[in-house]
């Protein structure tokens, strides 16, 4: 081979070389943009979760002051409803969009209607359209009635398992259930054939029987005659 052949082949190598390392590099790039992407996403998210979810100490005493007693409990959990669509920036200010948790509830009611509690520890969080309120700070009485109420709902659960539980060996056995129905419909049809051929029998000798008893009747009149 001459020296001319020589030259193109050096060059061909030189760019392979180039469009190889082209490759990884381009490969790094996307690599680090959709890690800034999740990175970006995950910001964004607990900056949301962290706006969603706020905890207030609501006051009470001022606004009941001016209401008669038969009603101050009533208007205890209004205030409420009404300061959490306030700060939660509830679109019309919808009080039917404010939900209160149960236990929440039952503290704001625990001394009656006349005496409702001076100020609530609330912790509030956006769930769609709606706002959800949970007690933050309970006495001990809630606290005793929540731990028995998740007693009960673990015991629940529990017992919810074992049923499955027993009722799945309880389906393997099917086969042979349909099998038993299928020999207890043999039987029954083997017994209702037998019968209906007692029946026949029954028939015919009740037929030959009033044959017999003719055929000596007519006998009698032709010796009559």
């Amino acid at each position: 081979m001459t020296k001319e052949n020589k030259k193109p082949v050096k060059e061909e190598k030189i760019e392979t070389k180039k469009e190889t390392s082209e490759k990884p590099l381009e490969t790094i790039e996307k690599k680090v943009k959709q890690d800034i992407k999740e990175k970006v996403e995950k910001a964004v998210k607990e900056k949301v979760e962290k706006k969603q979810e706020r905890t207030y100490i609501i006051p009470l005493r001022e606004k009941c002051r001016s209401v008669p007693r038969y009603k101050k409990t009533n208007k205890a959990v209004k205030t409420v409803k009404e300061f959490l669509a306030r700060h939660m920036k509830l679109r019309d200010r919808d009080l039917k969009k404010v939900r209160l948790d149960s236990y929440l509830n039952q503290f704001l009611w625990q001394r009656g209607i006349k005496n409702p509690p001076f100020k609530v520890k609330v912790k509030a969080y956006l769930e769609g359209d709606l706002v959800r309120a949970e007690l933050v700070e309970m006495p001990k009485a809630l606290k005793a009635r929540k731990l028995r109420e998740e007693k009960i709902e673990i015991r629940a659960a529990e017992s919810v398992k074992k049923k499955k539980v027993a009722e799945k060996p309880a389906e393997k056995p099917k086969e042979d259930l349909e099998k038993k129905a299928e020999e207890k419909e043999k039987k029954s049809a083997v017994v209702e054939a037998g019968k209906e051929m007692e029946k026949a029998a029954a028939k015919q000798m009740k037929h030959t029987a009033k044959k017999q008893q003719k055929a000596p009747v007519s006998q009698k009149m032709s010796l009559q005659r």
